[in-house]
């Protein structure tokens, strides 16, 4: 069964399928200046769903997401602390692939940071100037010219005929930021001139000392890895316009291939308690924040795809506390298969793999919901629908492919039930202590373990978590 989504490009529904043995994805990974948040994560985890199902699907499947780790906002903060840009972003990479590990997503096949390519970045560029598609500027900044490109704003929608094209924006300014609105179109920065603000963050170039604009380094990483044209590129709904037309303005006028990319992936926003998420409001939460909380893992990755990833996600505690019921649930009833097959749970752990078949067990409904736009709530409702109809080892290879397809790490039917039986503010203080051990401080692991006893529990460590016991 092929997996099919929404494309963007064509505005409707397509099953993907490979230009060669392998499919080939592309998407836009993570700015390194800070802890990514929950929005961030649900993306990435609505593109982690589609890469596993379509490993699923029986494709091999070569999956690059990027690093950017140079642009306006982690050169401003890394000057702000005196830092050198590497050690800066060094450190919210590492955190960033410490919550991905958390979240059981896949690591990419590559994973290029932008500051390790401004060779290609720059080789690109110079055929855009060479070509006529872009052009120098006194300071030393190139622009692309996209009155020379008649399919700008094909991606996004935009009207043509009523759109204006221009080399300065409506400030009578050229576009230097590397991000704007949708009504700010003009001829947008290839590479920028080097300004005080900078530092010692540039490079040369054959127009003067500089460093990239944010939008040239995807289009030459996913070119050096894919090639001059691609299966998909991901990416949250908000890069649509303008990082990713410009993408294609930039990668289809340098190469002369088209298209860039045959099938485009959108997910949608992320509201929290349906308010936006901000600052101002204190609802920008990370991974951490909610650990915090008493949550795992786990629990907040099946809150972030039980929403379709078309459809504005609001992502409350009341969906968090859902998510741990059904995890306890999905947990429980596996435990139960397996004692009626006779079969251990290392058995089923055995089998979480995409190599099960699926098509013809109790599960293909759930298989075909995943497959038809990657319907999460859909998926997830079929196979607790099928719960109770499990005959054997088939249809439990297929449910273990289907956690496979979803990234859910079932936690022991034992140990859902030992978290359930404590109350919230002991479980948030053995989850606290649980990732304070993680990060080896165990003075405070100790200390924590000192509080939990004093409500009446104890806590006992396991390899992969911990079970709580009444004293």
């Amino acid at each position: 069964m092929n997996v099919s989504i929404h494309n963007t490009l064509t505005r409707r529904k397509e099953a993907l399928a490979p230009e060669t043995d392998t499919f080939r994805m592309y998407c836009c990974g993570p700015t390194v200046y800070a802890a990514a948040h929950i929005g961030n994560f649900r993306t990435f985890a609505v593109q982690d769903v589609l890469r596993r199902a379509l490993e699923c699907s029986g494709l091999k499947v070569r999956h690059v997401r990027n690093i950017t780790d140079v642009d306006d906002k982690t050169i401003r903060e890394s000057r702000k602390l005196s830092m050198s840009l590497k050690d800066f972003t060094k450190k919210w990479e590492d955190k960033f692939h410490d919550d991905c590990r958390k979240l059981n997503m896949l690591p990419p096949s590559v994973e290029p940071r932008a500051t390790e390519h401004i060779a290609e970045q720059l080789d690109m560029v110079s055929k855009l100037v060479e070509n006529g598609h872009a052009y120098p500027s006194k300071d030393g900044s190139v622009y692309f010219k996209i009155s020379t490109f008649p399919d700008y704003g094909k991606l996004a929608g935009l009207d043509r005929e009523h759109m204006a094209t221009q080399s300065l924006n409506s400030a009578g300014e050229a576009n230097i930021a590397d991000e704007y609105e949708r009504e700010n179109v003009s001829d947008f920065a290839l590479w920028k001139g080097r300004k005080p603000e900078d530092g010692e963050n540039f490079w040369k170039s054959p127009w003067g000392e500089g460093r990239p604009g944010w939008h040239i380094e995807c289009s030459a990483m996913s070119r050096k890895y894919l090639g001059d044209t691609f299966d998909l590129h991901g990416g949250g709904i908000d890069l649509c316009f303008p990082h990713h037309e410009n993408e294609i303005a930039q990668s289809e006028c340098s190469t002369g291939k088209s298209p860039y990319v045959r099938f485009w992936f959108h997910s949608a926003h992320l509201m929290v308690e349906g308010q936006k998420m901000s600052k101002s409001l204190g609802n920008l939460y990370t991974l951490d924040d909610l650990v915090s909380k008493g949550y795992t893992p786990m629990q907040i990755r099946y809150a972030l795809i039980a929403g379709h990833y078309r459809q504005q996600l609001n992502f409350t505690f009341k969906g968090l506390d859902d998510a741990k019921s059904a995890l306890e649930k999905l947990a429980k009833a596996t435990a139960a298969a397996l004692e009626k097959a006779g079969m251990a749970r290392d058995e089923f752990d055995a089998l979480v793999s995409p190599k099960n078949k699926i098509e013809g067990t109790v599960f293909e409904p759930a298989w075909a919901a995943l497959c038809d736009d990657l319907n999460t709530p859909r998926a997830l409702g079929e196979i607790f629908g099928a719960l109770g109809k499990i005959g054997g080892r088939e249809d439990i290879a297929a449910l273990a492919s289907l956690m496979y397809a979803l990234g859910i790490d079932l936690p022991k039917a034992e140990e859902g039930q030992a978290a359930a039986d404590a109350p919230a503010e002991v479980a948030q203080l053995a989850q606290k202590r649980w990732e304070a051990k993680k990060s080896r401080d165990f003075a405070a692991a100790d200390e924590l373990r000192k509080k939990i006893t004093e409500l009446g529990w104890s806590v006992l460590d396991k390899k992969d978590g911990f079970d709580l016991k009444k004293i």
